[in-house]
This record gives structure tokens, sequence and C-alpha cells, in this order.
């Protein structure tokens, strides 16, 4: 019982980071109000989150490793909640921006750290299963951060960091375990300078810089060619994640059966069609099933990414999660970046840019089997 509950733990953590990293996506407008900005400012906060996530992802990983896993999220936990209370109380834009990046330092430090503790919590056989169960609750966490920004956007935006906040106070008291790891026992640097963890940082980019961080970008549609209302355009986001957290153990089977290389490359061409196809989308429904689609297409490929990187370098799991997961989240920091200009001069072009980028994750994942002979 005390075993399930551990993972039971595990899993609930890695709804945190997504959580709060994508709240903001349908309140943009109304955090520009309250902190003196435009919507086009406030959405920095999203770089202002995963730069610094995706940055110290290169290191967190084997640091924390080294330092105790138990000890290292544990502290981490309870930073991220308290510059979640930060940006709750922030009243200017650089205020909120601070607390962002806050925000995105601390869960730099939990949420690979997690899911290499589970790697070492079940067995071998049913890694894949569990990875899968991981990802629906990452999933579990997208959907529910624009239903949470959107749902407070009608009150008060700033109630969204409060549960956000209490959240990472409650998750603070059920760490992983891990002790640390120091002189001979620590994890090495060189195995993730492979070729195969190039090409695996390069996919995981892909898979969210043309899907997975495009909430954004599909909640200003929402708003500017379909006259939809916060609260309502957070309940239309809601299916991406939603796919994600029914599917995600399914696809862990699934994985187990046809191998990760195989189902990812499928994942990624179905998501590419299904992002492509959102800016022609003249309706709430189209759009609905469109990102829905492309939430399940994008949990595969996650479980897929996850699974090849949990067996890359054994030695070194949270080493290895971490630096793929920080190309990952560059890939979110970059998004706002890289789709916006596009989007402000003609949207469906910026939703086809973003569907035929993904395809380039194809050949990546072709080539992980034969990188390293």
């Amino acid at each position: 019982m005390r075993r399930r509950f551990k993972i039971a733990a595990l899993y609930a953590g890695g709804l945190l980071g997504p959580l709060g990293g994508g709240v903001v996506a349908p309140m943009l407008p109304q955090i520009g109000g309250s902190v003196h900005a435009s919507s086009a400012a406030v959405a920095t906060s999203l770089t202002a989150y995963f730069v610094p996530f995706a940055v110290l992802q290169l290191a967190s990983g084997t640091l924390g490793e080294r330092w105790g896993v138990r000890r290292t999220v544990q502290v981490a936990y309870l930073v991220y909640a308290l510059a979640s209370a930060g940006c709750a109380l922030a009243p200017t834009l650089p205020a909120f921006l601070a607390g962002r990046a806050l925000m995105g330092s601390a869960n730099a430090f939990t949420s690979p750290l997690l899911l290499a503790g589970l790697g070492a919590a079940v067995p071998p056989g049913r890694l894949s299963r569990s990875v899968g169960i991981y990802s629906s609750f990452q999933a579990a966490g997208q959907s529910f951060a624009p239903l949470l920004g959107g749902v407070a956007a009608v009150w008060s935006w700033r109630l969204a960091f409060v549960v956000v906040a209490a959240t990472a106070v409650l998750l603070a008291f059920a760490p992983p375990p891990g002790d640390a790891r120091p002189g001979a026992e620590a994890p090495e640097w060189r195995p993730l300078l492979s070729g195969r963890m190039g090409l695996l940082s390069a996919g995981a980019f892909l898979s969210y810089i043309c899907a997975s961080a495009l909430p954004f970008l599909v909640a200003l549609y929402a708003g500017d060619a379909l006259s939809l209302r916060p609260d309502l355009t957070g309940l239309a986001l809601v299916g991406f994640g939603v796919a994600g957290l029914l599917l995600g153990s399914v696809w862990g089977s699934v994985t187990d059966r046809f191998g990760p290389r195989v189902c990812g490359v499928l994942a990624t061409v179905a998501t590419a069609v299904f992002v492509a196809a959102i800016g022609r989308t003249g309706s709430v429904p189209a759009l609905i099933v469109c990102w829905t689609a492309a939430g399940a297409g994008a949990s595969m490929l996650t479980v897929a990414l996850q699974n090849l990187t949990m067996r890359a370098v054994p030695g070194n799991r949270g080493g290895a999660l971490s630096a793929v997961s920080a190309f990952r989240f560059a890939g979110a920091a970059l998004a706002p970046v890289a789709w916006l200009p596009l989007y402000h001069a003609a949207p469906s072009r910026a939703f086809g840019a973003a569907g035929a980028s993904l395809l380039l994750a194809v050949p990546a994942l072709r080539a992980t089997g034969r990188a390293d002979h």
C-alpha cells in the first residue's frame, strides 16, 4: 500500500508543471489589465517561465541525482509554491515575469526527477505503461490549466495562482525517494553527449514548439476568429489535455507492442495534420475536434520520446530526461516568438507552418536506432 501511494504521488507530481506553466494562456487580457500591459507583453510570461525551465534542465537531473532526489524535489516544490504566490500578488508586469521565471526554475528540478524516480520504482516490464500513466497526469495538467485559467479570469486571474501554489505545497509532503550520490557513485555527464541523445532532443524540441506549446495560439484564434469568451475558450482547449489524460496508459501499452520509434513516427504525422488544420476551422466544434485529435497524437509522441529517453542512459536516467526535456521546453519558450508574428499576418499560415515543421521529427526518430552504431 505504501509503495502504491509513493508511485501515485509521483504521478500526481507530473500534473504540476503543465498546470502552472499553461494557466496563463486563456487569461492574458485580464492579467494585462491588472499589471498595466498589453496581451502581447503578458504572453512573454510563457517565455519567462519556459526559458529558465529549459536551460536549467540541461543540468538539473544530474545535479538532483547527486544532491539527493528527495531533498531536491521537496525544496523545488516549496520554491514553486512561493513563486506562484508571488505571481498572484504581482502589481506590475516585471514582478509578474520575475515570479514566472522563478516558477520555471523550480519546475526544472521536479519534472525530470519525478519521472526518473518512477523508472526506478516500477519493474522493467511495466515501464512503458507507467510512463503512459505519468504522461496522462501531465496531460491532466495541460487540460486543467486552460480551464482553471479561463474560469479564474471571470472572477480574478490571481485565484489561479493561489490554486497552483496550494497544489505545490501539498505535493511537497510526498517527494520521491532518493539519497545523495556523491563521489564515485555520482552519475556521469559524458553519456549525455551521444548521437542518440541529440536526436531525441531534436524530436522533443519539435514536439513542443510545433504542437504541445500552442494553447496560447489556439486561444488567440478562438477569441479572434470565433469570438469566444475566456471561460469558453478554456473549455474549448481542454480536449488536448483530456485526450492525453485518457489515452496515456493506452499509448504505453501500444508502445510496448509496436515499439516507441514506430509509434513516435505515426504520432508525429497524425499530430502535424491536425495542427495544420486548426487555422482553417470556421466553427467551435471543428476547432475542438482538431485540437483534441492533435492532443491524442501529441500524447503518443510524448510517451514514445520518454520511453526512448529512459532507455538511452540507464546510469543517469534523471540526467537524460532533464537534458531532453530542456530542448522540449526550449520549444515551448520559443513558440510565441516563432508563431505570433506569422499568426498576426495570417493565422492559417501559422498553424500550417507549425504542422509542416513538426514533420521534421520523423527522420530524427527513425535515426535514433542507428545513431550510436
